[in-house]
């Protein structure tokens, strides 16, 4: 069973946590979530699955930022979402797709218990210009039944930024365990995050 609009507003606080919410973003049966102002690309030519792939950060600018096909694009929501006794899940927007633009490929399925902020792997299937804080994805919500133990992960749970695939620690344990993401920009540091409103500390 799907909770409506009205099911996830009188949650707000207690299984549901969106921050910030925004009203006019509720739907009949879902809440739509914005994009953040930063993607990340991968680096490789050839990705590994048993290595850190290093990426590096684009800032999406508020002229917009154009998505070229055959790019994977790894982009975050700008909500903080938590959610309990419940299974969360996130679409892309109809009309983000009918612009032919993928907003996450595989990977829509929440487990209960999840923390932090959503990572969207985007793909354009040909140019479109994007822009930030636009509303890219809706959440929405299952009920669960049975015994259940909450999404725990020490790979994704409580992410508080864009997580590139971190597969590599199943396939390959003994692989250097650094964040990729200290490895943008192809060897430099990237410059810190101000003014991220969504962010929590």
């Amino acid at each position: 069973m799907i909770l409506s609009g009205q099911e996830i507003r009188q949650n707000l606080g207690k299984r549901i946590v969106i921050d910030p919410f925004d009203e006019a973003n509720l739907n009949p049966n879902s809440y739509n979530m914005t994009l953040h102002s930063e993607l990340l690309t991968y680096g490789e030519v050839v990705l590994d699955m048993k290595q850190q792939n290093r990426v590096r950060r684009l800032v999406i600018p508020e002229e917009g930022l154009v998505l070229n096909p055959s790019q994977l694009y790894l982009g975050r929501t700008a909500e903080y979402t938590e959610t309990h006794e419940l299974v969360p899940m996130i679409e892309g927007r109809s009309s983000v797709g009918r612009l032919g633009l993928f907003v996450h490929v595989t990977a829509g399925f929440g487990d209960v218990g999840f923390c932090g902020y959503w990572t969207l792997e985007i793909f354009a299937v040909q140019p479109v210009r994007i822009y930030p804080h636009v509303p890219i994805c809706q959440i929405f919500y299952h009920q669960i039944h049975g015994d259940y133990t909450e999404y725990c992960s020490d790979k994704y749970q409580n992410a508080r930024d864009i997580q590139p695939s971190l597969l590599y620690r199943e396939l390959n344990p003994d692989a250097e365990r650094e964040d990729p993401q200290l490895k943008l920009r192809f060897g430099t540091e990237p410059p810190s995050v101000q003014g991220d409103e969504g962010q929590r500390s």
